[in-house]
């Protein structure tokens, strides 16, 4: 069973920078789309970005221009880097992937809290 594994969240103040990596514990040496959601409380789960094998990125209008997400296919990873944090980007971040052929997996989230 593949586990994705991530890492990077933690408290960071407005303005500031986190990166976040998710790694598949089987390194399948490729995969499909790689991205990343979150859900803040009391909200429904959002999509962030999202990576195409086809090289496709495509961003929430929440976060363009302040995060970018980046892939490593012979790691089977899948990155994010946040800068110039809002406390609104406070949230649960999952990672997600499609390794092909159906297989479909979901991080166990890493908690981002922008304050001061």
């Amino acid at each position: 069973q593949v586990q994705l594994v991530e890492s990077g969240g933690g408290l960071v103040q407005p303005g500031g920078s986190l990166r976040l990596s998710c790694a598949a514990s089987t390194n399948m040496f490729s995969f499909n789309t790689g991205a990343w959601y979150r859900q803040a409380p009391g909200k429904q789960r959002e999509l962030v970005a999202a990576s195409t094998r086809g090289g496709n990125i495509t961003y929430a209008d929440s976060v363009k221009g302040r995060f970018t997400i980046s892939r490593d296919n012979a790691k089977t990873t899948v990155y994010l880097q946040m800068n110039s944090l809002k406390p609104e980007d406070t949230a649960v971040y999952y990672c997600y992937m499609d390794l092909g052929f159906g297989r479909t997996y979901w991080g166990q989230g890493t908690q981002v809290t922008v304050s001061s």
